[in-house]
C-alpha cells in the first residue's frame, strides 16, 4: 500500500520532464507489482505446489534487491525534489521521498525476517 501510495504521488505530477523520477517510478512500480504477484501466491497457497523452488531463498533474494534498490531510489527522489513554482509538484515529491523512505524501512525490515528464516532453513 505505501509503494502504491509513493509511486501515484509521482504520477500525479510531470515526473517525465525529470530522468531521476523515471528511475523511481520504475523501481516502485517493478517492486509493487512482484509484490503483488508474491502476495497472490503466498495467499493462494501455490508454493506448496511448487516444492522444487528454495521458496526461502527467493524470498531473501527478492526483499534484499528490493530493500537495495529501494534504498537507491529513495536517495534518487530526496535527492531531486526541488522547489517549483508549482507547489503541487513540490509537495507531492517530499511526501513520495518520505514514503520512498517508509517503504525502504518496510523492505529491511522483511529482508531481516527472510534471512533469519533462510537462515534457519539452511541450518536443518
Amino acid at each position: 500500500v505505501l509503494g502504491l501510495l509513493m509511486w501515484t504521488l509521482i504520477a500525479g505530477t510531470e515526473y517525465f520532464l525529470y530522468p531521476a523520477f523515471g528511475w523511481v517510478m520504475f523501481v516502485a512500480v517493478f517492486y509493487w507489482v512482484l509484490t503483488i504477484f508474491f502476495l497472490i501466491i503466498y495467499m493462494t497457497m501455490t508454493y506448496t505446489r511448487i516444492p522444487q523452488v528454495p521458496w526461502t531463498t527467493v524470498g531473501l533474494c527478492f526483499n534484499g534487491s528490493a530493500f537495495v534498490l529501494y534504498l537507491i531510489a529513495a536517495i534518487v527522489d530526496a535527492s531531486s525534489v526541488t522547489k517549483e513554482l508549482d507547489s503541487h509538484n513540490y509537495n507531492s515529491w517530499a511526501a513520495s521521498s518520505f514514503f520512498a523512505f517508509v517503504v525502504t524501512s518496510c523492505y529491511a525490515g522483511n529482508t531481516y525476517f527472510s534471512f533469519i528464516s533462510w537462515r534457519s532453513r539452511t541450518l536443518q
